[in-house]
């Protein structure tokens, strides 16, 4: 469901506690954001009008407001993102720190700004945090883009890349179309979004505006809901998410090569462990770095390579103590 309402208040009133899956928001930035068009000479003819912005004065108090709530929504092992600019980034973080949510990455969202400044350093990035709240099963979709052993053309772990906290990820433009103010794109919606949940979690977002977090979740087969409190945005995108259809963005998802998952998630037997440990200890013997062990035994077995160190790693050869299994020589 979707309320043209304050979040705060609605929340209170709609939303029991514990039972939002994941909650992607990306609140006011408290920086004249509605007046930002004169300062930057933009052109927003197609920019929906009533965007509603915080104060400075009023900000830490408002972030107090809706993240307790959020807070309290939000499942045992529920995660939410915040996106952020710097301007009003430690009034965030100094509520965070009062609530009980756990802090998992400071994820630093570089873009491309179209700004140019002469006097200081150009500013091209946003702030996204990333937290759940303890005491429950967290879904994070390890292997939500790529295997564990896709490799990029120079051999990196396309995996371990694509998990990096820096992510790189370009705004959309959309000239001519009908749009509110600062729209993530889709690709950073989808990334969070697949990572954080699964198919019918409950998705919600405490400012909709352009609706493009609940817009995501639908097409990946997801629940939404959530609030917007300018009724001109409402209004317009109320009639526009109900074109989405349940799951259609799924199709467009990259599949992971099936020769690449055929083992995954397979329960591993003792037969297959001890052969796998007896294989690396060969390889490693003959002078193989550990990290190319592991990447041999990951294709042969069609095992995660993280799966293969930890096995690895907690398990003695001939009954010796575990060995510490480094990344990297």
């Amino acid at each position: 469901m979707f309320y043209n309402e304050d979040c705060t208040e609605g929340a209170k009133k709609y939303i029991q506690s514990n039972s939002i899956d994941l909650i992607v928001s990306d609140p006011p930035y408290g920086i004249n954001g509605d007046k930002l068009d004169k300062h930057y000479n933009r052109n927003e003819s197609n920019v929906l009008d009533g965007y509603v912005e915080v104060s400075e004065k009023e900000y830490p108090e408002f972030s107090q407001k809706w993240i307790a709530e959020a807070a309290r929504v939000l499942r045992p092992g529920g995660s939410i993102y915040i996106v952020s600019g710097y301007s009003q980034l430690r009034h965030i973080l100094n509520t965070l720190s009062n609530t009980l949510l756990q802090e998992k990455n400071h994820i630093i969202w570089k873009y491309n700004f179209g700004v140019f400044t002469s006097k200081k350093y150009i500013s091209s990035h946003y702030h996204i945090l990333y937290y759940v709240k303890p005491n429950g099963n967290t879904t994070f979709n390890t292997n939500a883009f790529f295997a564990d052993f896709e490799k990029s053309e120079n051999g990196g772990s396309l995996n371990y890349l694509d998990r990096e906290d820096v992510w790189i990820i370009n705004r959309e433009y959309k000239p001519g179309q009908i749009k509110n103010k600062n729209e993530l794109p889709k690709s950073l919606l989808t990334k969070m979004i697949l990572y954080s949940s699964n198919e019918n979690d409950l998705v919600c977002d405490f400012f909709l505006g352009s609706f493009s977090t609940a817009k995501v979740a639908v097409g990946l087969g997801r629940r939404a809901c959530g609030f917007e409190l300018n009724k001109t945005a409402f209004d317009y995108q109320i009639k526009e998410i109900e074109k989405i259809k349940q799951g259609e963005l799924l199709s467009e998802l990259r599949q992971v090569p099936e020769n690449k998952r055929v083992n995954q998630g397979k329960p591993l037997s003792q037969e297959e462990t001890n052969q796998i440990v007896s294989e690396f200890k060969q390889l490693t013997q003959k002078r193989m770095p550990q990290k190319n062990a592991c990447d041999t035994l990951s294709d042969k077995y069609g095992r995660g390579f993280w799966s293969i160190l930890k096995m690895v790693s907690s398990s003695g050869h001939n009954g010796s103590q575990p060995q510490n299994v480094s990344l990297f020589d």
